[in-house]
């Protein structure tokens, strides 16, 4: 927004930036506006799904942050470009504030506003460094390798943090709508209070033993904060920050603004291979199904699917072990994965989701595309006593640590459990 100049109404769109602190387009608007919207809209056409009972106890945790301040959030349904110029039309809006985002959803979105005549102003916070401020110095758009994007991110100086506003100033007998009840809460509760909560527990308890534990499976040492960065509970630059006496966590929040950076430069990483052409995919209807219902027979892979299904989270050497076996294993294609991951997932977004399973599938930013995998062998690595096996497939929960790997050695398979998917299994000491 112009410096010095002050708006009589501004609109804040809220979309992945569910939040009160550093949140700079509500900042802005509060900075500069006599009035200010905070707006959320439920688009219907965005199928509903694991997440949007954890949305909407977002949504109602920022309104309760917005009430505090004299605001509230204003909730309403249809398509969210034209539910938002028909706000602005009927208050007299003359700025629209929004966070930029680079999934093609978002990118069409914000072109739409683009075209419209209201001011229409796009500021940072999905990332800890935006998009496409980083370029490399040999020419192009983006960085497509991680590590000399680390050194230039590491190098990269951060704007300023934004504490949340004092007051925020509603036009008066605005009518705010009804949030839906977002039902039964899941596994872990949404909203910025339980996500500042959370964080502040785990920088003190949890950070310290990250880089020594985030591998460990049963342990589950990791910080479960990745869908409220998903939804913009909580600020990943204020994260970055407060966690930086660990580098291997911060590697992981720059490896985030990496595929975000990717993915603003290649918007269709969810339908195309991002390098490295196509290659031939088995189509195989029968061994997808085993593996979204954690019934392939290879139990680090069916604990890590049923650890999914059951919380909406999946730890994240899982992640990389199911998401191998389906396509280094089976052969089946990285997108029918992706779609299963970004249907499930609490955290599930188009730029880490694909952008991850594009580099397992040797499709996207891997420099060894080629590199093999064995589940077995990641299996007693990382979970060498079998507790996150037997944790999530209670079929095995009684089998001992030499056998719960490889239950098909065995005179009998555990009732209930299935054989293993052919070829699997069968040559434990190659590869990862």
């Amino acid at each position: 927004m112009a410096e010095n100049v002050l708006v009589n109404t501004a609109i804040v769109l809220f979309n992945r930036d569910l939040r009160v602190h550093d949140q700079p387009a509500l900042a802005a608007a509060c900075e500069r506006a006599e009035r200010v919207v905070p707006l959320f809209v439920l688009d219907p056409a965005v199928p509903e799904g694991p997440r949007h009972g954890f949305l909407l106890e977002c949504l109602a945790d920022l309104r309760v942050s917005l009430r505090a301040r004299g605001g509230d959030l204003v909730v309403r349904e249809g398509d969210v470009v034209r539910e938002t110029m028909r706000l602005a039309t009927d208050l007299g809006a003359q700025t629209i504030c929004a966070t930029a985002d680079v999934s093609s959803l978002a990118r069409r979105r914000e072109e739409r506003f683009a075209e419209e005549r209201i001011e229409f102003l796009l500021f940072p916070g999905v990332t800890v460094v935006p998009p496409g401020a980083l370029l490399p110095s040999g020419g192009g758009d983006h960085y497509r390798v991680f590590t000399p994007y680390w050194h230039a991110w590491q190098r990269h100086s951060r704007r300023p943090q934004l504490p949340p506003p004092s007051r925020v100033r509603l036009p008066s007998k605005l009518a705010a709508g009804r949030l839906p009840d977002p039902g039964q809460g899941g596994a872990m509760p949404g909203g910025e209070s339980a996500a500042r909560e959370r964080a502040a527990r785990w920088l003190r308890q949890g950070l310290d033993g990250y880089a020594e534990g985030h591998d460990d499976l049963a342990g589950d040492r990791t910080s479960r904060l990745s869908p409220y960065l998903r939804f913009g509970c909580l600020s990943p630059l204020e994260l970055a920050c407060r966690a930086e006496r660990s580098e291997a966590f911060v590697r992981q929040l720059c490896w985030r603004d990496f595929h975000h950076q990717v993915a603003f430069a290649f918007p269709q990483i969810n339908r195309e291979n991002y390098r490295h052409g196509e290659r031939r995919w088995r189509h195989d209807q029968d061994a997808l199904q085993a593996w979204q219902a954690g019934m392939t027979g290879m139990p680090i892979v069916d604990a890590g699917m049923r650890q999914l299904l059951a919380e909406g989270w999946m730890h994240n050497r899982a992640r990389l072990i199911v998401a191998a076996y389906l396509v280094k294993c089976l052969g089946l294609d990285w997108r029918a994965g992706a779609r299963h991951f970004f249907l499930h997932l609490l955290d599930g977004d188009v730029a880490n989701n694909c952008g991850n399973w594009q580099w397992v599938a040797g499709t996207g930013n891997d420099t060894r595309p080629n590199r093999s995998f064995n589940p077995l062998r990641q299996a007693k690595r990382f979970d060498p006593a079998g507790r996150y096996v037997r944790r999530h497939v209670p079929e095995l929960a009684g089998l001992p640590a030499e056998h719960v790997h490889e239950p098909w050695r065995l005179p009998a398979l555990p009732a209930g459990y299935p054989a293993r998917l052919d070829g699997i299994g069968e040559e434990p000491n190659r590869g990862n």
